[in-house]
């Protein structure tokens, strides 16, 4: 999604949000983060990389007056005028502290930064990020004490993964400012996406071909292998949804159920499921969308197509190579030991 190459953290400042519920009280710094090179490093790839690799982007929710969202409104006054960035990130603390209307919401350090040239597009951008770290770990620091080491036991943050964070992106397009997000703590849907941020999945080829291949994976599970009992099925499903989504970058509803599906009670059964889906989740499925190559790479790599069996063996099915299960493996039943089969045919074994 981002290119971090390029990118600076111009300022950075850490503060210390409580639970409104837990009453609890902020804490706030009144100065900048001053970096020396080695912990400016760490910290800038620990706070960036993880927005290296997103594949959507959200916008400020529809029908609400961009302006008015706090956070955007935040993040113009300190790209307009750089003296208010201490101000505007106890407000965003504050903002954040407001959201925490139960008991599991986690305190944590906040950080917000400034960063400057950020690729997004291919253009270089100026971003607003903040940062709430609600996880630390324990590790040993040896020291120093007369003439002998010693060890002792404190807290920190890990670097290997960001709880939450966001960046709002000095761009807009045709829905507004591009917003990312990343949470890895999602234990309150609520809290950080609706309520924090305000905002929603952006319109766009990355949404519908997501929506669309998680479609598909609730048929696979819900019908083919849950009421129908079919894992072979199941798995033949996925990997032809992914081939199909792999040779056409336009995708039409019903061009892909006459591909799928033979059999016209299967197209009728995807078709209630989709409807039944679109109401589950509140969402439109649309009839025609352009392919997102990155959002089916990363998803691809969750369909799984393992056929696991109650005699303790497994059968791994290559998703892209849906032709494989058909013609090589045989589902049946025998009579004698009252038991269903597999039959793989092969030439060699590797």
């Amino acid at each position: 999604m981002i290119k971090k190459t390029r990118a600076e953290i111009t300022k950075c400042i850490i503060h210390k949000v409580a639970n409104k519920f837990n009453s609890g009280q902020n804490a706030f710094s009144e100065d900048l983060v001053r970096f020396d090179q080695e912990s400016y490093d760490l910290i800038k790839d620990f706070l960036l990389k993880p927005f290296t690799t997103l594949t959507q982007s959200y916008r400020f929710t529809n029908g609400v007056d961009a302006r008015l969202n706090r956070l955007n409104s935040l993040a113009t006054d300190i790209f307009e005028n750089e003296d208010s960035f201490i101000d505007s990130s106890i407000l965003a603390v504050k903002h954040l502290f407001e959201q925490s209307n139960s008991a599991q919401i986690k305190t944590g350090d906040v950080l917000v930064v400034k960063i400057e040239g950020i690729e997004y597009q291919d253009q270089l951008v100026d971003a607003i990020g903040i940062f709430k770290i609600e996880s630390k770990v324990d590790f040993l620091q040896t020291y120093l004490e007369e003439k002998n080491f010693d060890v002792v036991i404190q807290k920190g943050i890990s670097t290997k993964k960001l709880d939450k964070g966001m960046l709002l992106l000095n761009t807009s397009d045709v829905e507004g400012r591009v917003v990312l997000s990343v949470d890895n703590n999602n234990y309150d849907a609520q809290y950080w996406i609706k309520n924090f941020l305000e905002v929603e999945f952006a319109n766009d080829r990355n949404l519908h071909t997501q929506e669309y291949l998680g479609l598909c994976k609730g048929f696979a599970d819900d019908i083919l292998a849950g009421e129908l009992a079919n894992k072979k099925e199941r798995a033949n499903f996925l990997a032809g949804t992914v081939d199909y989504f792999k040779e056409n970058e336009d995708i039409s509803l019903s061009d892909f159920k006459i591909a799928m599906f033979e059999d016209e009670d299967m197209k009728e059964r995807f078709e209630e499921y989709l409807s039944n889906y679109e109401k589950l989740n509140d969402t439109k499925i649309l009839n025609n969308f352009e392919v997102s190559g990155s959002v089916l790479k990363k998803e691809k790599g969750k369909l799984k197509t393992q056929i696991k069996l109650d005699t303790n063996i497994q059968i791994n099915l290559d998703i892209d190579s849906p032709e494989a299960a058909s013609e090589y493996l045989e589902r049946g039943y025998d009579s004698d030991r009252k038991m269903k089969f597999y039959k793989v045919y092969f030439n060699e074994e590797k």
